[in-house]
């Protein structure tokens, strides 16, 4: 018997909840992976989202600030490499959206970009945005960037931000792990694992186990002799997913962690924030 041209069978499989995908189908892991908050996508942004919401989000505030500043001066000159210039970087710490332990200790001065990823990450983004333009060695604001950075039109700005990070910024760029897209493809299912089982706290390992039971593929690209594939897979889940990608936008909130490095007792929960801009349908 066909449904839609589908056998049956088949169709009653692609609708059927599998515990292998954490309660969804394959049906809606297809769409979460290949269409991530798109019509048939079970995780959407919330139609809620306020100003008042989007002041709480670290990352999102840092892209707009450093656009800001763009408008603000005409243009930003930047460094022979094409980095942000130690004035500019000063000025959007001490926002302090998101903090970096080493820099607050002293161990790290911020004379340049590479000291502060989060920072140099937000630049990235900017520029792979059509709300500016690299000229001459310059950033400048595109028409389009000017329209965004109206107050009526910030909603806007952050989903632009948010889906240039989590589809076209590379997210291996910033860490020494595989070039492999682990953590980014699929993000949208860490999001979905975040909605269902974040309420109370976890070890990050049991959100990264999940995960690898869909993505099963990358943990053959971890074959380092001073560990095991499954602690280097989980210390990169975790720092790419949860440390600079989830922290970043304000929707966990981590803890456990003895030292920088200590990721096998680290463990999440979703903050208020992170229900307020994503929608389980």
């Amino acid at each position: 018997m066909y449904i839609s041209g589908i056998p049956d069978e088949i169709f009653k499989y692609n609708n059927s909840e599998l515990d292998k995908l954490s309660g969804l189908t394959p049906n809606q892991t297809h769409e979460l992976i290949y269409n991530p908050l798109g019509e048939n996508s079970c995780i959407k942004f919330s139609s809620t989202i306020n100003s008042e919401i989007l002041d709480e989000i670290p990352f999102f505030r840092i892209s707009e600030e450093l656009l800001k500043i763009i408008k603000r001066d005409g243009f930003i000159k930047l460094t022979p490499l094409g980095a942000l210039p130690k004035k500019i970087l000063v000025e959007l710490y001490d926002f302090r959206f998101i903090v970096d332990e080493h820099i607050e200790s002293g161990i790290n001065k911020l004379y340049r970009e590479d000291v502060c990823v989060p920072i140099k990450t937000a630049r990235i983004v900017c520029e792979s945005t059509n709300l500016v333009k690299k000229t001459k060695g310059k950033l400048l604001l595109t028409k389009n960037g000017e329209r965004c950075l109206k107050n009526e039109n910030r909603v806007e700005l952050f989903k632009i931000i948010f889906l240039i990070f989590s589809e076209k910024f590379n997210w291996a760029y910033n860490d020494g792990y595989t070039k492999e897209p682990v953590g980014q493809y699929g993000y949208l299912f860490s999001i979905y694992l975040l909605k269902k089982f974040g309420d109370k706290e976890n070890s990050t390992n049991y959100f990264a186990k999940k995960y690898l039971q869909v993505f099963e593929k990358f943990i053959t690209y971890f074959n380092e002799d001073y560990s095991t594939p499954e602690k280097l897979f989980n210390s990169c889940y975790t720092l790419r997913t949860f440390e600079r990608f989830t922290e970043w936008f304000g929707l966990t909130k981590l803890s456990g962690k003895n030292s920088y490095f200590d990721l096998e007792n680290a463990k999440i929960t979703k903050t208020i924030l992170f229900e307020k801009i994503f929608i389980l349908e």
